[in-house]
C-alpha cells in the first residue's frame, strides 16, 4: 500500500512538472500559471485564522512549501511529524521565512479552522508561514488527490513531506522518518534557499 501510494504521487508530481513554470508544454509565463492553477485547483479552503484561501493561488504560487497531511485527534504520528517540523524551522534559521509549511486535515468532516488552530496551538507549531488548512469534503478530497495523498480511513494517510518549489517546478518526497536536519537541507536545496537568503520573505496572503 505505502509504495503503490509512493508510486502514484511520483506520477502525479511528475505529471504536475509538465503543467508548472518549466513544463515542456508551456508557452508563456500565463499560460503556465494556468495550467498550474488547473491542475492543483483554486478550490477553496480554510486556514486556521478563518482566511479563505484558493488553494494554487494563495496557498501554493511563487512559494518554496514543503506540505503535509494530519487529523488533530491523532494520537502518534501528527504530533511527531510535527514536532520533528519545528525542529526543521528552527534548523533553517533565518531561511525559515522563505519556507511556508501547509498542513492539510485528511478528517475534513470532523475539523474545522479552530480545532486546526487548537491543534497547532498545542504542539506550539502558531508561525506566520505555517498554515493548517480545513475545508469541504470535496474541495480537501480534490486537493489531496491532486497530491497523491488522498485516503478514505484517515488512520492509513500519508505521513511524508511533500517539498515544492513553485518557482522553478522542483519536487522531492521526504520519508517521515528523515531527521529534521535532512528535512532542512531538502528545503535549502530544492527552495534554492542559499541564493534567495538575504531576499525580504514573501508575505502571507
Amino acid at each position: 500500500m505505502a509504495t503503490r501510494r509512493l508510486l502514484s504521487l511520483a506520477w502525479l508530481l511528475a505529471a504536475a512538472a509538465m503543467l508548472m513554470p518549466g513544463g515542456v508544454f508551456a508557452q508563456d509565463a500565463a499560460a503556465r500559471e494556468a495550467k498550474a492553477r488547473g491542475y492543483f485547483t483554486d478550490s477553496m479552503l480554510q486556514a486556521q485564522d478563518g482566511r479563505s484561501l484558493r488553494f494554487f493561488s494563495d496557498v501554493l504560487k511563487d512559494r518554496v512549501v514543503l506540505v503535509n497531511f494530519v487529523f488533530t485527534e491523532c494520537g502518534d504520528s501528527c504530533p511527531l511529524i510535527t514536532h520533528k517540523l519545528l525542529q526543521a524551522r528552527q534548523a533553517l534559521g533565518a531561511q525559515a521565512g522563505a519556507v511556508r509549511f501547509v498542513s492539510i486535515t485528511i478528517d475534513p468532516e470532523r475539523e474545522t479552522p479552530q480545532t486546526m488552530a487548537a491543534f497547532a496551538r498545542k504542539h506550539g507549531a502558531v508561525d506566520p508561514q505555517w498554515l493548517w488548512l480545513s475545508g469541504s469534503k470535496a474541495n480537501i478530497e480534490l486537493v489531496t488527490k491532486r497530491l497523491g495523498a488522498y485516503t478514505d480511513t484517515r488512520e492509513d494517510h500519508f505521513t511524508g513531506l511533500i517539498v515544492g518549489n513553485l518557482r522553478t517546478d522542483r519536487w522531492v518526497k521526504i520519508r517521515p522518518d528523515a531527521p529534521p536536519t535532512v528535512i532542512a537541507e531538502q528545503l535549502r536545496r530544492v527552495g534554492d534557499l542559499e541564493s534567495t537568503l538575504g531576499a525580504a520573505p514573501t508575505r502571507a496572503p
